[in-house]
């Protein structure tokens, strides 16, 4: 038996602003936005060619949940995008008006830079 997560919540304030940010600024694709009741949504957005990591995006709707948008990890880094060319990535990225944190680093591990997505979650 093979099991997987199939996608990770992120809570959102408005469905098309998230869209735009993770396909205009991220590059992700947007794999599916099916209407749901009560003008819910099923949106799911991957980076590209990674079909099996998805991020599903949550409009909040409670106050308790508004609350938590851009807090998802309390402050941590929620998630970590790995790309092909770290710096390309990086200069477009900043062309696009993603906010980075901090300069570049190496780490043992790659290159690090963390970034907000718009409305700061890490």
């Amino acid at each position: 038996m093979q099991h997987a997560i199939a996608a990770i919540a992120l809570l959102v304030r408005d469905y098309d602003e998230a869209i735009a940010f993770y396909t205009q600024c991220l590059d992700f694709e947007l794999i599916e936005d099916t209407p749901l009741s009560a003008g819910k949504r099923w949106v799911l957005v991957s980076p590209p060619g990674a079909r099996e990591t998805r991020l599903l995006l949550a409009l909040a709707s409670t106050g308790e949940q508004d609350a938590c948008v851009g807090e998802q990890a309390a402050g941590r880094v929620f998630l970590f995008l790995q790309v092909d060319d770290f710096h390309e990535r990086y200069k477009l990225m900043r062309t696009r008006g993603v906010r980075f944190l901090e300069w570049p680093r190496e780490e043992p591990y790659g290159t690090v830079a963390v970034f907000e997505d718009l409305y700061g979650n890490r």
